[in-house]
C-alpha cells in the first residue's frame, strides 16, 4: 500500500508540475483574433478558456473522490 501511494502521488505530482501548454481557441475565436494586433488578445482568450476547462475536471475529480471515500467506509463497515 505504501508503494502504491508513493508511485501514485509521483505521478500527480508530475502531471502538476510538468504539464504541456495547449492553445484552446476554437475555430471561430481563432479567426476573430488572428493578425498580428492581436497576440495580447488572443493569449487573453486562451488562458481564459483554459481557466474554464479546470472546473469540470475539479468537479469530476472531487465527485470520483467522495464516491470512493463512501467505499472505502462501507467496506470498512463490513469487515
Amino acid at each position: 500500500m505504501v508503494n502504491f501511494f508513493s508511485t501514485k502521488t509521483f505521478y500527480v505530482l508530475f502531471s502538476i508540475f510538468f504539464s504541456l501548454t495547449a492553445n484552446a481557441q476554437c475555430a471561430m475565436c481563432r479567426a476573430a483574433l488572428s493578425g498580428e494586433s492581436n497576440i495580447k488578445k488572443a493569449e487573453a482568450v486562451n488562458n481564459g478558456i483554459v481557466f474554464l476547462m479546470i472546473v469540470p475536471y475539479l468537479l469530476v475529480a472531487i465527485i470520483g473522490y467522495l464516491i470512493y471515500r463512501m467505499y472505502q467506509s462501507k467496506k470498512k463497515k463490513a469487515e
